[in-house]
């Protein structure tokens, strides 16, 4: 690997560990040379929300964002501009990851800054594979994986129950941004206006929402688990250290729903450790 290359992977994972607050405790369970290619992608994930998250007019946002995926293109056709799409060539080459999966997650980002709101959740679901399945999906290419469309399937169950995660984590954050991904059609059941959330009134509608809404994302859990056998050993422990931490955010907000109206769940860096620990013994065992 030449000097420039073995820079840009190294600008990755600085990057990764700087940002990646529950991934990389998943990411250090991986080979060195899966995890480089893990950070890569990441990074470039990265690069997306920045935009997204920038403090720019929309339009500006946009017109970054499609600079973005130009340079994804350039880079893809032998002519990267920075270090990340330098290490993300390389990864998506010697791989062969699908390269449509990088478009569909810059078209999920880009949802962001179009959609506010979600009649259903067949409209939600679209979103989470957007901007997180497509990740999961660019991973297992790295991994390996046997079961062919079945672990592609999986994988996306996955991505879409961390994002049901991070959507209930975050639900009063996005709403004072002017942003409910819970489904339109589904608040109006529960009884629970927008409203409430922005102004964290912790109401019996907004719990019973919730639970609906957790029990979902345990359902999502459950189908995403059934990837881990149809990985290889090596890179087991990082899908499961990943899984394990979202699930027990999720399994904190479901003892009590109207905690997310009051602080953002999270874990501290020893639990994330000591899950990533547990998986990295449970993935290897025979």
């Amino acid at each position: 690997m030449d000097e420039a290359l073995e820079q840009a992977y190294r600008y990755c994972q600085e990057l990764a560990k700087r940002e990646a607050k529950n991934f990389y405790y998943g990411f250090i369970l991986l080979p060195p040379t899966e995890r480089r290619a893990i950070y890569a992608s990441y990074a470039f994930a990265r690069g997306c929300d920045d935009i997204v998250d920038d403090d720019l007019a929309p339009e500006e946002k946009i017109g970054r964002l499609a600079q973005y995926r130009e340079m994804l293109t350039q880079a893809l056709n032998g002519a990267p501009s920075s270090p990340v799409f330098l290490a993300l060539a390389d990864a998506v080459h010697r791989y062969r990851i699908p390269q449509t999966y990088f478009y569909q997650l810059l078209d999920g980002v880009q949802m962001d800054l179009t959609v506010h709101r979600y009649p259903t959740f067949t409209e939600l679901r679209r979103y989470c594979y957007g901007v997180a399945s497509t990740v999961g999906l660019i991973s297992i290419e790295v991994f390996g994986y046997r079961g062919g469309e079945q672990a592609r399937r999986y994988a996306e169950e996955l991505g879409i129950a961390l994002q049901l995660t991070n959507i209930l984590r975050d639900v009063r954050e996005d709403a004072r941004r002017d942003r409910i991904y819970i489904p339109q059609d589904e608040l109006e059941r529960f009884g629970c206006p927008e409203a409430d959330i922005s102004a964290g009134v912790p109401s019996a509608a907004f719990r019973r929402l919730m639970q609906f809404q957790v029990e979902r994302a345990r359902e999502y859990f459950a189908r995403g688990r059934k990837l881990l056998p149809l990985l290889p050993y090596r890179s087991r422990p990082c899908t499961a250290a990943l899984q394990a931490i979202y699930r027990r955010i999720l399994e904190r907000i479901a003892a009590d729903p109207a905690r997310v109206l009051r602080e953002r769940v999270a874990l501290s860096g020893r639990e994330k450790l000591a899950l990533a620990g547990r998986e990295l013994v449970r993935s290897l065992a025979p």
